[in-house]
């Protein structure tokens, strides 16, 4: 880990009822960021917003709601950008064809894939892949 890099790892129990703690956990990292000269409001809520966002599809659909499950977050906050990163146990899925245009009124009524639309529109990168023991989003917002 690099000097002025902060790295918080948590792993919450497979349950919606501790999404809010979470979402204060990164509004209050976004104090620590050195450097950000943007509206540390606006940011902190946009990654509030998007962590909920994730914890949610982890819980719901990855971990389909398991309490014996957990979901585990990685919070890196480098020189020039905060990682965020959310671990699940499911069968993955395909980010591209999952992230509707929720503007595409075929969609209209599809309750599926708001969340990745709007992740992919409040950070600058947005990716999912597997790992050796499930699968990980990534979502990155630079700052610099």
């Amino acid at each position: 880990m690099k000097k002025n890099q902060i790295e918080l790892e948590i792993r919450v129990p497979n349950q919606t009822r501790y999404l809010s703690l979470i979402g204060k956990i990164s509004e209050e990292l976004i104090a620590q960021v050195e450097g950000y000269v943007g509206d540390r409001e606006t940011l902190a809520n946009h990654l509030n917003v998007v962590l909920t966002e994730a914890l949610v599809n982890a819980i719901r659909h990855a971990n389909e709601n398991n309490p014996e499950e957990v979901v585990q977050i990685r919070i890196t906050i480098s020189d020039n950008e905060i990682l965020m990163q959310v671990f699940d146990h499911g069968r993955g899925f395909n980010l591209t064809r999952a992230a509707l245009n929720p503007n595409d009124n075929r969609h209209s009524l599809d309750e599926h894939g708001r969340g990745l639309f709007i992740m992919q529109s409040l950070m600058d990168s947005v990716e999912y892949r597997p790992t050796k023991d499930g699968n990980v989003l990534e979502m990155r917002k630079r700052y610099r």
